[in-house]
């Protein structure tokens, strides 16, 4: 994390490699409104992080970066676990098309994306992960059964924390082969906040 130009260039020369800025905001939409800028060296990080300090995205002003490796991707991937509230159950969202906006994605091309929505009696498990990656006919098998168990870890998370959505996108593929969470979002339903501390309160009362 860095706090003023001078922390960005510092963590930019220790990394040794090019590094992307991320404003630490809570919107989404960074990317496209000028919140995620790359740097070459320590010195462009520096100039970049000038810039970006101070500034006001989306209405939200910036105050912190979080300054990364630059990662060499070849493909970007999307997963998400979101409330479809008309069908009162969860959506689990695939697609080989991340890094853009999936509404975008869902009105341009939308046999890109895989939708399985979840029959609460059954749950949702590994293989019904592998049933929607297997739709992708781009995507070798062992990048399938990546996916699949990534999105099977997912809605793990989102049953655990009671998430009204848990989203990977980008979901990054390396020129390595590695599959990166380039950039994460998760909405905690404020109820099951509430009963969480409630919890902890009595827990301590006792």
């Amino acid at each position: 994390m860095a706090d003023d130009p001078d922390e960005a260039e510092k963590i930019a020369e220790e990394t040794g490699k090019p590094v992307v800025l991320k404003s630490q905001i809570l919107v989404s939409g960074r990317g496209k409104s000028g919140g995620i800028v790359f740097a070459g060296d320590g010195g462009e990080a520096r100039r970049v992080a000038s810039n970006l300090l101070g500034s006001t995205i989306k209405g939200s002003l910036v105050n912190s970066l979080l300054v990364e490796e630059k990662l060499d991707i070849v493909e970007q991937l999307y997963a998400s676990i979101t409330i479809d509230r008309q069908a009162r159950r969860y959506v689990v969202l695939a697609s080989t098309s991340g890094g853009v906006d999936i509404e975008e994605v869902a009105l341009t091309s939308p046999e890109r994306i895989v939708r399985h929505w979840v029959d609460p009696a059954a749950g949702f498990s590994r293989h019904n992960a592998e049933g929607m990656t297997a739709q992708f006919s781009d995507l070798s098998q062992d990048d399938a059964d990546k996916f699949a168990s990534i999105i099977d870890t997912l809605y793990k998370v989102t049953i655990d924390y009671d998430a009204e959505l848990v989203e990977i996108n980008p979901l990054a593929k390396t020129s390595s082969g590695e599959f990166v969470a380039a950039d994460a979002r998760i909405i905690l339903d404020d109820n099951a906040i509430s009963g969480i501390l409630n919890l902890k309160v009595e827990a301590l009362k006792g």
